[in-house]
């Protein structure tokens, strides 16, 4: 079975809301400013008059949603075109694959940690995800020359990046998005997630060295179905203006930890730094004023579709907050979860964004549909919004790997004709690893330190 596409998901869960705002009692809580953040006073929920839903709200709604998120979708859509900027002139890509080349001629030893930890950092820091599938045309026949199996081809490339994506420190269509959401300043609490993101590389890399250890014992157990020829482009040369960029962009990252910390840069503020790392790029590299514009409208419109959601969920919760259900939600699910320790409230909001990124595989979508809800739902349980961030990152991110419905681990696995069942057999004990080691990660924060 195949699900229907995310926007006709969002579409269907925008109906389902109209349809609730007839059934669940209006009411609200009291709000109060502090720290210029909107907080939910605790205790002051009342019942109110319904106002629910009209046919010309459904229809609206996603309007109300592109007015109401401009901000957010503005971010993406500049950061997006900066990326196709730097990602036309190759330099990223030239990176990693001078890194494989010579990897490769150097021998197989320490080959695959210091490949993973480069793949892990491209998902940690502008969120890698289709990009693997060019990466496994390289990475695949490396491995198979290193006498690996397919499955190392695979798991270098597509869980170090995945490792990356969900103990990201800087990325920012998902920690950028539900921070801004969540009133947060966008990668603030970068210190604690990069400690997450050495934890989640780490084990990774061991994974693939002890599934590496064991071919070396065993090698007629080796998942090879078919040998690919090494990729041309693996020899392709890292020219000086493509490493000039490739400085200039990780200069770029490092200013913005210290723009958002130092000088309290906002959304409008990193996008403004994503411009300029784009048209410096396009300046070394000598691009056309044409071929920088197109390849800026090119990355722009990857990411229409994220926008669309992103629109679709804020209607959702425009459709929510003016029929004032999302208040009575919140106090149901305060009452719910009230009885619970906040140690375990936390693990629930995790397992709730692992579930949801089935039917919602989209970071940036989902970002946009949970945090207006947990956000306010971790002020009424005592859980900061940096946690109930930290909750949706792990749930969105270690859940990709595996789910059937996203469209990279499906073209991945179609790429490398791994069948799906296979798959999982052989990657879920790094998944249990993975939600184990979040499980305790979303500890310290509530226990020991102020998060």
């Amino acid at each position: 079975m195949k699900l229907p596409d995310t926007l006709i998901i969002m579409v269907f869960v925008v109906l389902v809301f109209c349809g609730l705002t007839w059934v669940i009692p209006a009411g609200e809580f009291e709000r109060t400013i502090k720290d210029g953040r909107s907080l939910v006073v605790v205790g002051t929920y009342q019942k109110v008059e319904a106002n629910p839903a009209s046919i010309g709200d459904f229809v609206l709604a996603p309007i109300k949603g592109f007015i109401g998120s401009a901000q957010i979708i503005a971010f993406v859509i500049m950061v997006a075109g900066a990326f196709g900027i730097i990602r036309a002139t190759g330099s990223i890509t030239a990176g990693l694959r001078s890194v494989i080349s010579g990897k490769k001629k150097t021998g197989k030893i320490w080959g695959i940690p210091i490949l993973t930890i480069l793949f892990s950092l491209a998902g940690a820091t502008f969120g890698m995800s289709e990009e693997v599938l060019v990466f496994v045309l390289i990475t695949l026949p490396m491995a198979h020359s290193m006498g690996y199996d397919t499955f190392i081809g695979v798991g270098i490339p597509f869980l170090g990046a995945g490792a990356g994506f969900a103990g990201a420190f800087i990325n920012p269509f998902t920690i950028g998005i539900a921070q801004g959401i969540a009133e947060l300043p966008p990668f603030s609490g970068w210190e604690y997630r990069l400690i997450i993101w050495g934890l989640f590389t780490l084990t990774t890399m061991i994974f693939l060295m002890h599934y590496a250890r064991k071919l070396e014992r065993n090698p007629e157990k080796a998942f090879v179905p078919k040998r690919m020829q090494p990729n041309q482009d693996l020899t392709a040369q890292f020219s000086s203006h493509q490493k000039v960029i490739l400085s200039i962009f990780l200069s770029g990252l490092a200013m913005l930890i210290v723009g958002v910390n130092k000088f309290g840069w906002y959304i409008n503020e990193i996008s403004g730094l994503f411009i300029v790392l784009g048209v410096l790029a396009a300046i070394i590299a000598r691009l056309s004023t044409y071929k920088a514009i197109d390849a800026f409208v090119s990355g722009s419109a990857e990411m229409i579709k994220v926008c669309l959601v992103i629109a679709f969920a804020k209607g959702i919760i425009i459709i929510a907050s003016e029929s004032k259900i999302i208040d009575t939600m919140l106090y149901a699910m305060t009452n719910a979860v009230d009885d619970y320790p906040n140690t375990v409230s936390v693990q629930l909001m995790f397992f709730m964004q692992s579930a949801l990124n089935f039917f919602l595989p989209s970071g940036s979508g989902q970002a946009a549909l949970t945090m207006p809800i947990m956000a306010p739902l971790g002020d009424l349980i005592g859980i900061s919004r940096q946690t109930t961030v930290l909750a949706f990152q792990f749930g969105d991110g270690i859940s990709n790997m595996i789910i059937p419905t996203s469209g990279v681990t499906m073209g991945v696995l179609t790429l490398a004709e791994i069948p799906y069942t296979k798959w999982l057999k052989w990657v879920w004990p790094l998944i249990i690893l993975f939600f184990l080691l979040a499980m305790v990660l979303l500890l310290p924060p509530l226990l020991y330190f102020n998060y």
